[in-house]
């Protein structure tokens, strides 16, 4: 008989982190919720069949990550055996007009915490786990306006690629799943507008929640979400120039909107 699954979901007050907690009650998983609103994380509870627990947490400041994860180890029947690194934070922006703080926001929410989460959560288990680390095809193509978030995804699949090989022998399993653009929050009024004008398509948090649950019950340790960014990603590691002039004809464009205040 296989263990229930208790999931602790990082950013689980919005977008694709409320729509994979409101997915995973429904198939019965016993949830740890984090946010840093208090008030929305009891509104997400309460709206949620199962009993499930929150914690209130900025996962970009260390000590609140090492406190996150004792919290959630303190009674080892109710200990998480699989750990969603969700939560982020989207910059599009100029990189002439990206600033110190900008950089030190991002990379420590998108990067940093989810190092640090996954290093935490490993050295507490005693059973086979499973990390999932929510990146984006942004992880495998760079984007104009995009250059922190790139960077942050970027990094995010080069670390989860590593550890992956580092554990294989391991019981284990560490994944990277990647969403493109999706209907949330994260993106700015530039981001939605801009996506029309090109005919850039988008996802809604539910459809990606569905993926995530059918790549958690496969064997796979990476998936990626939307046609044709998957064949994208695939040309930018084979034939970079190609993604290269694609994008080029695009560029004024995204520049426009990347510069909009």
């Amino acid at each position: 008989m296989q263990p229930r699954q208790i999931c602790l979901i990082t950013g689980a007050t919005g977008g694709i982190g409320e729509a994979i907690a409101t997915l995973f009650d429904q198939q019965g998983f016993q949830l740890i919720l984090q946010g840093r609103d208090q008030n929305k994380l009891l509104a997400l509870q309460a709206k949620l069949a199962g009993r499930h627990r929150i914690v209130i947490a900025d996962i970009a400041d260390e000590n609140q990550r090492a406190k996150l994860i004792d919290e959630c180890f303190e009674q080892p029947e109710t200990a998480p055996n699989l750990l969603i690194n969700n939560a982020g934070v989207s910059h599009f922006k100029a990189f002439a007009d990206v600033g110190g703080e900008d950089i030190d926001r991002l990379i420590a929410t998108n990067l940093v915490a989810a190092i640090d989460l996954t290093r935490l959560f490993l050295s507490k288990v005693a059973q086979p786990v499973t990390v999932v680390n929510v990146g984006s095809a942004f992880g495998s193509i760079g984007y104009p306006g995009n250059t922190l978030y790139c960077a942050s995804k970027f990094g995010l699949r080069g670390f989860t690629e590593a550890l992956q090989r580092e554990l294989s022998d391991s019981v284990h399993r560490i994944c990277y799943f990647a969403p493109r653009a999706t209907d949330t929050s994260i993106n700015s009024p530039a981001v939605v507008e801009m996506n029309k004008v090109l005919g850039n398509s988008s996802d809604s948090p539910e459809l990606v929640a569905q993926a995530l649950l059918a790549f958690l019950k496969s064997n796979k340790l990476r998936a990626a979400v939307g046609w044709p960014e998957k064949l994208f990603a695939r040309i930018n590691g084979l034939l970079p120039e190609v993604v290269d002039n694609a994008i080029s004809k695009q560029l004024k464009t995204i520049l426009k909107f990347a510069k909009e205040k």
